[in-house]
């Protein structure tokens, strides 16, 4: 792990190249969909609420390990810390599996709805998604790779706060996004 710990900026920079790039092939539609296996059309129709529900279950999981670790319980904070962001790769092999099988989902609520709320919102998710990215890769390999006692030393905290938060705010817009894609129109 000291590699790690020694690399971890410019492990950053490559996961969240990485990850952005994988994103822009499948939004711009670059992956054909015939690449994959095509899931019954009933399982796709439930994927976007299993994302929802795990959009749920991450934020608990984020949320319920910033509760540890602000009551010193630094193992259970790893622990769960990983596991949001299991669950955050989960949520984007779905998500990403759902839009290059089937592509976007379109808007179909008023005119003036998407105009003055769905697009603003979700460009504003899609910048926070961004950000988040970097975020929660350098907190989590500060994390992983570096000896609790030497933590303190690091700005892991820092940014762990940042992401922790940037991370709950958009996979909340998430939800308001499901929300207002499959629930309200």
């Amino acid at each position: 792990m000291e590699h790690v710990r020694e690399q971890v900026p410019q492990l950053t920079g490559l996961l969240t190249t990485g990850s952005y790039l994988i994103v822009l092939v499948v939004i711009m539609g670059v992956v054909p969909s015939t690449l994959f296996p095509q899931a019954p059309a009933t399982i796709l129709s439930v994927v976007p609420h299993i994302l929802a529900v795990i959009s749920i279950l991450t934020i608990g999981t984020i949320l319920a390990g910033v509760h540890a670790i602000r009551g010193g319980h630094i193992a259970r904070h790893r622990l769960l810390m990983i596991g949001a962001f299991g669950l955050f790769g989960l949520f984007l092999t779905l998500d990403l599996y759902r839009l290059t099988v089937v592509g976007p989902t379109s808007f179909t609520g008023p005119t003036a709805i998407e105009t003055y709320v769905y697009l603003p919102l979700l460009a504003v998710h899609v910048l926070c998604a961004l950000v988040t990215f970097p975020a929660v890769y350098y907190a989590l390999l500060v994390g992983i790779s570096t000896p609790v006692e030497q933590l303190p030393s690091t700005n892991h905290s820092r940014v762990g706060k940042i992401a922790g938060a940037l991370w709950v705010v958009t996979f909340a817009q998430g939800l308001v996004i499901y929300a207002m894609l499959h629930l309200l129109w």
